[in-house]
């Protein structure tokens, strides 16, 4: 990939993060080629939250720092977030909420995914690697 194509890609890839988050959802789909999902994860309640985000992109796997693992799960769900299997496990009762979302395309169909859990165990026990972001 030269340098100029590499310039493109990645503005073309800025330009559709920017109109997810102002909410345009149907040009930032347009522009993204293949499987991709924003996904956002927000720590604490609606007052004092903490919202971090990334651009998953499926189509090869990058953006994500588990990639490989979230798409294989989302490939197996047929992209909805919610189809993903419970992962066996056990969680504390202690309630730290976390709320997800994943808006974008799969297999060209648009996704749009929004749940608040209980605590991040729980939340990665019923999503998977999806919203395994760091910090």
């Amino acid at each position: 990939m030269t340098h100029t194509t590499l310039h493109t890609v990645r503005g073309g890839l800025l330009a559709a993060l920017a109109l997810l988050t102002l909410g345009a959802s149907a040009p930032a789909e347009a522009a993204l080629p293949g499987n991709w999902l924003y996904v956002t994860v927000t720590r604490g309640d609606a007052r004092v939250g903490d919202t971090r985000g990334t651009l998953l992109l499926c189509d090869p796997p990058q953006g994500h720092a588990r990639a490989a693992e979230a798409c294989a799960e989302l490939a197996r769900a047929g992209g909805d977030v919610g189809r993903i299997p419970l992962k066996n496990g056990m969680c504390v009762q202690v309630y730290a909420p976390v709320r997800v979302t994943a808006r974008g395309v799969w297999d060209g169909r648009p996704v749009a995914y929004g749940h608040t859990f209980a605590n991040s165990c729980v939340m990665a026990a019923r999503t998977g690697s999806v919203f395994a972001l760091p910090g």
